[in-house]
């Protein structure tokens, strides 16, 4: 209940602050485990990909630190997001997300693993295809655009600015999953993953 009325809060506010367009959502299988793979360029952009979602709960993969402030981390919590340690193999936060997707659940991975200060994209880092190929569930990679206007770096109030998600065809990496232990492969998985976020990113940028 608390997430469903954090998503309509949420929308009122993006309302208020420029709008939101909303493409493929078709592409979202409507039941099963599956990855959201966004671009990250803003503290918006999780509460933006939970409101575009339609129907289904969004589990976040998000820094620990953001859980060590009592309330707000309860609050979080409540809404099915969990904790990862960035900067190292955290062990329990793959067990966890894995788990998620194999119960049937969304979970929401930012491949680039932090934000994007200049709005350009990164590499992948290792965890998101690690979860991908051991769970096999499909990832739809996510396009978003504006949210770094509507809080840029280090502001401390929002601002107007219309914002775009847009959903990608789901990947499946069949060529790959044997070899899930495998450093080369978790790095083509990422690599498949970002490539297809940047040629979604790029057809949402080139319209009007």
């Amino acid at each position: 209940m608390l997430y469903w009325i954090g998503c309509a809060i949420f929308k009122l506010l993006f309302c208020a602050t420029g709008g939101i367009s909303v493409t493929g959502t078709e592409n979202i299988p409507k039941s099963g485990g599956v990855i959201f793979a966004p671009n990250h360029i803003s503290f918006t952009d999780p509460p933006v990909v939970g409101c575009c979602c339609p129907g289904r709960q969004v589990h976040f993969m998000a820094k620990e630190e953001l859980f060590k402030p009592p309330i707000l981390g309860a609050m979080i919590r409540g809404v099915g997001t969990f904790p990862v340690r960035r900067g190292s193999a955290d062990r329990r936060a793959l067990k966890h997300a894995i788990g998620l997707l194999q119960s049937g659940k969304v979970v929401c991975i930012f491949p680039e693993g932090t934000r994007s200060l200049d709005g350009k994209l990164g590499k992948a880092v290792a965890g998101i295809g690690l979860i991908a190929l051991k769970s096999k569930a499909p990832v739809v990679p996510v396009a978003i655009t504006g949210t770094d206007g509507v809080l840029p770096p280090h502001a401390k109030r929002l601002y107007r600015k219309h914002i775009k998600v847009s959903f990608g065809k789901p990947l499946f990496f069949t060529d790959l999953y044997e070899s899930a232990d495998s450093r080369e492969a978790v790095k083509e998985t990422g690599s498949r993953i970002m490539e297809a976020v940047s040629i979604l990113r790029n057809g949402i940028s080139s319209q009007a």
